[in-house]
Order: structure tokens, then sequence, then C-alpha cells
């Protein structure tokens, strides 16, 4: 149980590594979840996933050719610069599969996703069994460590979510036009497959920057949870946009503090957990879609089509 007065501390932010823990998640919900939208609409919810596996070989390799030049391999800019190559390498690789082969996004993806993470494993053994290997902290890549991050991750983290959430800002037309009819953008003379890489450019860029705070297997559910939540709200893009980000936002500020009331709780699996309470009464209760809206929408036509066949009837 706890008190009151901590219960006040943690939400006031008056603790150093609280501020820093909640505002880090805070930001990084910010920042995935129109990243998140832009997924649903463009229906490839599953290149998150694929691209954060994708990673994991990178930061092994990283590691390894530090190591082998000398260094102590916990260099945290080379291991992220590592992960972001194979990260890019894998959406090439996706692309590569769709555009010259009849194999469709979904399969694409789960071989990329596989492979790639396979390979990261294996990688992450013959480190294990290196003399430095066993102090080297790599797990963090996978599981995430949201609850020790410190200034330096805020400040790669702050820099990373500015880079992604200026986009749907400035190339709000573009993007919108890309996820509804790409194929009309197409014939409009736009560079289709430029925005699409910028797309996946920024989706590395928030991918690589959360897997200190989430790691890569939940870091898929921040991406696609709150964008799928803000759908059942509204039809519109640009709202989707904000209610997609506040979703994030508020499901990180709201995890990473229960979290500091139960430090023995991992704050990343707490996050997801609270997006997806997020999910579930936006699926119930969601303006647009809602499944309960959805309802009483249908038994209005249907009370006014009783009504009409009453009329008639009369008549």
């Amino acid at each position: 149980m706890f008190e009151w007065q901590e219960l006040l501390e943690v939400l006031s932010l008056r603790d150093y590594n609280t501020r820093l823990v909640v505002s880090s998640a805070v930001l990084l919900g910010a920042a995935c979840g129109p990243m998140g939208a832009y997924l649903v609409l463009r229906r490839r919810s599953l290149m998150g996933d694929a691209l954060s596996h994708a990673t994991l070989p990178g930061v092994a390799l990283a590691f390894l050719a530090s190591v082998w030049l000398g260094g102590d391999g916990k260099s945290l800019p080379l291991l992220l610069c590592g992960a972001a190559l194979t990260g890019l390498l894998g959406c090439g690789v996706v692309q590569f599969i769709r555009d010259r082969t009849r194999i469709k996004d979904d399969a694409a993806m789960g071989i990329v996703l596989s492979v790639f993470f396979g390979l990261g494993v294996v990688l992450l053994g013959f480190i294990q069994s290196m003399p430095k290997g066993s102090a080297a902290g790599l797990e963090s890549f996978i599981y995430g460590k949201t609850a020790s991050m410190v200034q330096n991750d805020f400040f790669v983290l702050s820099g990373s979510a500015l880079v992604v959430l200026s986009a749907p800002v400035l190339l709000f037309k573009e993007l919108r036009l890309l996820c509804f009819d790409g194929e009309y953008a197409a014939v409009l003379g736009w560079p289709v497959k430029r925005l699409d890489a910028l797309l996946m450019l920024l989706l590395t860029v928030i991918v690589v920057a959360g897997l200190q705070a989430v790691g890569l297997v939940l870091i898929i559910a921040f991406l696609v949870i709150p964008g799928a939540s803000a759908r059942f709200w509204t039809e519109r893009l640009d709202q989707m946009l904000l209610l997609s980000a506040l979703f994030g936002a508020f499901s990180g500020w709201l995890g990473a503090a229960l979290s500091a009331l139960a430090p023995r709780l991992p704050p990343g699996a707490l996050i997801v957990l609270v997006a997806s309470v997020g999910f579930a009464l936006s699926f119930f209760f969601g303006r647009e879609r809602g499944l309960f809206i959805q309802f009483l929408r249908r038994r209005f036509l249907m009370q006014q089509g009783d009504a009409k066949d009453d009329l008639v009837c009369h008549r």
C-alpha cells in the first residue's frame, strides 16, 4: 500500500528521477501516437514490429565492432546507430520483397521480423560468451529500462520526438493523400515512394529512440494501440493524429507514474496495459466507430423503419 503523500509526489513529479522517467514516457507516447496512426491507415501496423526486431542485430554488431576496435562496447550513440542501420535495412528488404515478388506486405514483414530477430538472438548468444559480454547490458534493448533512464536518454528521446512530431505538421497534405489514396497521389505526380521512405525513416527514428524506454518487444504496442484507439473516435485525419498523440502521452504518463508507486512492476509493461485499457474503452464507446455507438445507431434506424412502416399501414 502507498500513502496519499507518495501519490501526490509522483503525480506532481517532484522527484527528479520520476520526473525524468515520466517525461520520457510522455514524449515517446506523443511521438509514437501519430506514427502509429499513419501505420494503421496505411495498413502496415506490422511494419513497426518488423523494424523494431530488425534493430537487434544492429545493436549486437555495433557492440562487437566497438569491442574489436578496443572499446568497451557500451557507447549508446554507437549502439543506436547500429540499431538504426539494420532497422533501415529491414525496411529496405521489406520494400524489395514487396516490389520484386508477389509476396504481400504482411508476409514480407513477417519474414524480415523473424530472420533479423533470429540473427540478433544468435549474435547476443555469441556476445554472452565473450569476457566483456556478460556485463554488456544489451538485454535492455529487448525489454527496455524505463525506470533507469538517464539525462542523455531523455535528450535523445526529446530530439527524436521533436523530429517525428514535426512531420505531420509540415507534410500534412502530402501524407494524408499518401495514406488514403497512394495511387491517386502517384497519378498527380507526388513522389509517393519518397514519401513512403520518409515515413519509414521517421518510424526508424522513433523506434530506435524508444528502445531504451520500452524495448523492441513492447515498442510495437506503443506504436499501434494509440493510433488504433483514435480511429474509433473520429473520421478526420487531423483529429486522429491529435488524439493518438494524446492517448500515447497519457498512457506514458499514467503507466510510468504507476510504476513509480509500485517499483517492482516494469514500467514498459504498465504503459502498454494502460494503453490497452484505453483501446478497450475506445472500442466500446468511441464516438464514430465504437461498438456501443454502432448498436445505438442500428437500433435508432430500426425504430425509424418501424415507425415508417406503421405510418404506411395507418394510411
